[in-house]
């Protein structure tokens, strides 16, 4: 117990000094606003509202009320103090890095390969996305459950009982409610029960305690243990399957998913493939990280994804023909595979190629590779101790070198999306959001300077159009500005936004039927949105609607009731 416990201060140790620095960072301008310091309902804290809303919306195109009501519970402490945002998910991780050691540990009986495999989880610099991002919120929470239902599955072979199995249910659905991430799970404690529960076969007087350490057997009713194995996780497979029906539902919903048009299928399998292997490189050399990877498209070259099929083949293939010896290397192999395949691309969510978020759980698979594969490398060296140890703490010193860095370029907008474009070609996402940035800091002439970039790699982004016509039209450029919500609107005829920003650009050139249209559908597309009620209350009061414009100053009263000028236009009409 001397040993677990050291195990553990480390880890809370190591964790701490490498994101503690998030105490001192802002909310970032990707997706944090979406989730916090622009989400109304979650601002107001824990209401029972609220909770309703989380368990009914599929806002940012996810089904994830738990995420939900974890930020409005950080809401509810810390206000929109960025501080206790960002410690909260360090608290997380460093959750999940003991719960990783422990069920390891309980699971092996391998303490030390156990506690090096959670500091690898702990430390890795590609985790510092999923830790540092206070939007990633789903990513540590989702993991934290993943890890308890281990713990909970652990504890039911151990010795099975229907309240045993209940508690896995009940802990694989507060994770699904996180993220669906954790719809692999069940394949994952498949794979578990191969190694290293080895409930596949009965125990021999040969097994070692770390091979078996709880004494799991198959049993004498002539079922197959496969068989049974997987019939125990019927349930859990069903709950799988419905939360990706859930999760497409809302995705398609919120016109997430790209069709086969924009993205082709063969596309997608090429990039899965070229993803897999840069993952892996990304772990053995995690540098030049950034928040957002642009696809590639049409631009890939055929021989990457030709080359990395070939290399995940001979991967495969050896970790099938060693599995008789060396059955954590099948087991870890599948891991990092299976657990990738939700966010691998081949249903293109989002524009991004891959993502480091995305390898918070798949990692661990190739870490238990390493560590037990190194073990068994150095077993029969008579300095395997010293050799172990050196390496261990040269690796471990220089993640979190690397991790503390990387935890640096979140401290907020500007120098995250800097880095991002010093680290990346053609990122016209990173380029939008410092153009965002730089805008909010008044700086249009700069914001300006890098929408017109991020268009020039990707004329069709609508959102840069949007915004460079919002910079456009505060230097007076009022012309520019129409074009702009013109072209957003043409590439998405659905932006509410663009057609709000168009109204009141057309209202202020005296086009006032044309801008009552976009008023109109604008808030056809977004009901809910207070600003356009509010401006278009007032455009219906300039013509004499007063009944019609106060209608809508009401509505926008009705769903923002702090809207101070809806109230000071409903008092003066």
């Amino acid at each position: 117990m001397r040993s677990e416990a050291c195990i553990c201060l480390i880890l809370i140790t190591a964790v701490l000094l490498v994101y503690w620095q998030v105490g001192d960072h802002e909310f970032v301008n990707y997706d944090d606003n979406v989730y916090i310091t622009d989400n109304a309902q979650v601002q107001k804290g824990l209401t029972d509202k609220g909770i309703i809303w989380a368990f009914t919306t599929s806002h940012t195109g996810n089904w994830h009320p738990l995420t939900w009501i974890s930020h409005m519970v950080d809401c509810e402490l810390y206000g929109l103090n960025p501080k206790g945002h960002h410690l909260t998910n360090v608290l997380l991780h460093m959750a999940n890095a003991i719960l990783l050691f422990v069920v390891l540990r309980w699971m092996t009986g391998a303490v030390w390969r156990s506690g090096l495999v959670a500091a690898l989880f702990a430390l890795h610099p590609l985790h510092v996305e999923s830790v540092a991002w206070a939007a990633e919120r789903k990513d540590v929470l989702s993991t934290f459950f993943w890890l308890l239902t281990m713990v909970a599955y652990v504890h039911y072979v151990h010795r099975p009982g229907g309240k045993r199995y209940l508690l896995i249910l009940v802990t694989f659905s507060l994770g699904l409610m996180a993220k669906p991430m954790l719809v692999t799970l069940p394949f994952v404690l498949l794979l578990l029960d191969y190694w290293p529960l080895n409930r596949f076969q009965p125990r021999t007087t040969t097994d070692s305690v770390v091979d078996q350490p709880l004494g799991f057997k198959s049993s004498g009713d002539g079922k197959s243990p496969i068989l049974k194995a997987v019939m125990e996780k019927a349930v859990l497979f069903v709950m799988s399957l419905l939360s990706c029906f859930v999760t497409l539902v809302a995705q398609q919903k919120a016109g997430a998913v790209s069709t086969l048009e924009v993205v082709p299928f063969t596309l997608r399998i090429s990039n899965a493939l070229v993803s897999f292997v840069a993952y892996m490189g990304k772990m053995f050399w995690p540098l030049e990280l950034a928040v957002f990877y642009p696809h590639p498209g049409s631009e890939l070259q055929i021989w990457k994804p030709a080359a990395a099929g070939l290399f995940l083949l001979i991967i495969s293939a050896v970790a099938l023909w060693i599995t008789h010896r060396y059955r954590y290397v099948l087991v870890g192999w599948l891991w990092y595979l299976g657990t990738l395949v939700p966010v691998i691309g081949l249903v293109q969510v989002g524009e991004q190629a891959m993502a480091d978020r995305y390898t918070y759980v798949p990692l661990i698979g190739l870490f238990i590779v390493v560590v037990w594969g190194f073990a068994d490398l150095v077993k029969g060296w008579r300095s395997r101790r010293w050799v172990v140890s050196v390496t261990a703490a040269v690796m471990l010193l220089a993640l979190m070198a690397g991790s503390w860095l990387q935890v640096g370029y979140w401290k907020d907008s500007n120098r995250l999306f800097e880095h991002a474009l010093d680290v990346t070609n053609n990122n016209y996402v990173a380029h939008y959001a410092l153009g965002n940035a730089l805008a909010s800091q008044g700086d249009l002439v700069g914001s300006v300077s890098h929408y017109n970039k991020a268009l020039k790699i990707n004329p069709r982004f609508a959102e840069a159009h949007n915004n460079l016509g919002n910079a456009l039209a505060l230097q007076g450029n009022l012309t520019g500005a129409i074009t702009h919500y013109t072209k957003a609107l043409k590439i998405n005829p659905d932006h509410a936004e663009a057609h709000r920003n168009l109204a009141v650009g057309l209202d202020r050139q005296g086009e006032h039927q044309a801008a009552l249209h976009h008023y109109e559908e604008a808030l056809r597309i977004s009901p809910n949105d207070a600003q356009s009620h509010n401006n278009l209350g007032v455009a219906l009061a300039e013509q004499g609607r007063l009944k019609e414009a106060v209608a809508h100053f009401t509505e926008a009263l009705r769903i923002d009731p702090n809207f101070k000028e809806a109230e000071r236009n409903l008092e003066l009409s």
